[in-house]
Order: C-alpha cells, then structure tokens, then sequence
C-alpha cells in the first residue's frame, strides 16, 4: 500500500511539472522579443529594433504595437515610419486581420515614404501570433494606390520577393517604355518615374509594367495583363524573355509586331542589352500570330515608334508581389 502510494505521489509531481513547464513554454512565447520597424534617415529602406514587450495577448499586442508608432527608435541613424503629420484613427481586428484607419494626410506622403510606412506595419503585426493579415483604410474608404486601385488586404509575403528575400529598400527611377498609339499599328515612346523595390532586376521591372499597363489615357496596353513572366535574364547582351503561352492571346487589336517591339524596343532602352529573345515556356519554335518567328534574336526597330510623339506618365508605385 505503501509503495503504490508512492509510485502515485511521483505520478503527480511529474504531471505538474509537466503542466508548469508548458505554461513556462506559452508564457516565454508571449513574452519573445519581436522587431519594430523604422526608416533609415535617408528614407529609403526599412530597419529593425528588437523589442520586448509587456503585452501577452494578441489584442494587447497590437495596442502596445501600435502605440509605438509615435515613439523615437533607440539608435539615433532611424526614424519612424509614420510621419507625425499622419494620424491613426482607430483600429480593430477581426478574423486574423487588423483594420487600421488614417485621415486623409496620408495621402499627402510621398511614394517611397507611403510604402516604407505599409511596409514596416504590416511586417510589425503579422508577426503577432494570431494575426496574418493587414488592412488600411482612410477615413470610411479602404486605401488606393497611386493608379487609384484599391489596395487590398495585406501579408508579409506581399513585402518579399521570389527569392525568397526581404523587401527592405527602394529606389526611384525614370523608364522608358514604349506603348501603343491609338490605332495600335505604332509604339509611343513613354516616359514612367518608378519607384520600385531594389531586390528586382531593371529588366523584370520593365516587363512587369509592361503587363501592368500604362496609367496615361494617351498611350495603350500592348502585353496581355494574363501573361505570366516565367523568368528574364542577361546573358552577353541578350536578354531572354519567357512568357506563358498569355502572351499569345490577342486580347488587343494591335497590329502583330507592336507587341513584340513594345518589350524589345523597352528593353534595349536599358544600356546592357543589345537584343532581346523572347520565348514561350521555355521554347522559341514558335510563330507569333502566324506572322513573326521567335526563333530569332531581335533588335531594335526605329520604323515603329510614332514619330515626335513622347508621353510622360506620372509616379508609380512598385512592390514585387
């Protein structure tokens, strides 16, 4: 009797040791450190503090989070990402997902400030547990993108590129690309101020807004918005173009080479790229509206660009998704 009393007293001290080392385990998961996220003092890439906070739930995490927003970081080389111009309205969660709304000064952001800023919020509360997604809204209406689309719910995979690598910094660019005129039968040269994320090569950022499309009501799409870009590459001055078979629809009436010439003649505006190859799934034995053979390397051609006809757009913003 004496022994199975024992052996019972063992059984319960290892059962509550049991149970104290998982509530050691949720508390020490609580209590982890996590980053906050601010601008360097040229504005121009995002930086990260640890950070541990007092808060152990999720809903008192994001208040505590948010709070910070207002508040200097320690090293004196960052700022914060919100202006203080820039006012936080309310917030509420719901589902996984915050909802954050500013007034309307948050438009008045430049650029490459407005997506520092959505950046480092939606990098900092995703990583609180139980929330995955992020939602801006001004004033009653969800927040829109400089070509005045909707910008949407948000994770942080939206702020990391294919490669799997952190999107951390931007830059702003001027690119020339070639659109088509009204009749579709000549390209219009284009001229688009970019700001984009530096993990993504010049020649991916000019065929990426070549499908994108342009936002001038004087210029028009020439790549199908379907097509899919498999890869682009540089290999001794010719760059290698692989669409999906999207390229091939014909969704706008153009007429055959515009198309064609609109990614070469964009592409070789770039200093290092002497012709372009374009393929299909990887294949060039393909023959583009039973007119043009991809089994060919193709240069520029001068003959199809509108003469005395130059378009400026205005900013756009570019984040890899």
């Amino acid at each position: 009797m004496e022994e199975s009393m024992k052996k019972l007293m063992h059984g319960v001290i290892y059962i509550v040791l049991f149970l104290t080392l998982i509530g050691c385990g949720n508390k020490q998961t609580a209590t982890s450190r996590y980053n906050m996220y601010y601008i360097n003092k040229e504005e121009t890439k995002i930086v990260s503090e640890a950070y541990t906070p007092t808060a152990t739930t999720t809903d008192e995490l994001v208040e505590e989070f948010l709070q910070k927003l207002d508040e200097n970081p320690q090293n004196t080389n960052y700022k914060k990402a919100k202006p203080d111009e820039v006012h936080l309205l309310n917030h509420s969660i719901d589902s996984k997902q915050v909802y954050l709304t500013f007034d309307e000064s948050y438009y008045n952001m430049s650029n490459i400030s407005e997506i520092l800023f959505r950046t480092s919020m939606v990098r900092m509360l995703t990583q609180i547990p139980g929330i995955e997604f992020v939602s801006f809204y001004i004033n009653d209406k969800p927040l829109l993108d400089s070509n005045e689309n909707v910008v949407g719910v948000m994770t942080a995979q939206n702020f990391i590129e294919n490669t799997g690598d952190e999107i951390n910094s931007y830059e702003r660019t001027k690119l020339t690309l070639y659109y088509a005129n009204a009749a579709g039968n000549k390209l219009v040269e284009t001229s688009v101020d970019v700001v984009y994320s530096t993990n993504i090569s010049t020649e991916k950022l000019i065929i990426e807004q070549l499908i994108k499309g342009p936002t001038s009501d004087k210029v028009f799409p020439t790549v199908p918005p379907e097509t899919k870009l498999l890869s682009v590459s540089i290999k001794d001055g010719v760059c290698y173009v692989n669409f999906d078979e999207g390229f091939l629809s014909q969704t706008y009436e153009l007429t055959e080479s515009v198309p064609v010439f609109s990614v070469v003649n964009s592409l070789l505006e770039l200093g290092n790229i002497n012709k372009v190859q374009i393929l299909i799934n990887g294949e060039t034995d393909v023959t583009y509206r039973e007119v043009i053979n991809f089994n060919t390397l193709f240069e520029r051609n001068l003959d199809i660009i509108e003469n005395d006809s130059v378009v400026t757009e205005g900013k756009e913003d570019i984040i890899n998704e």
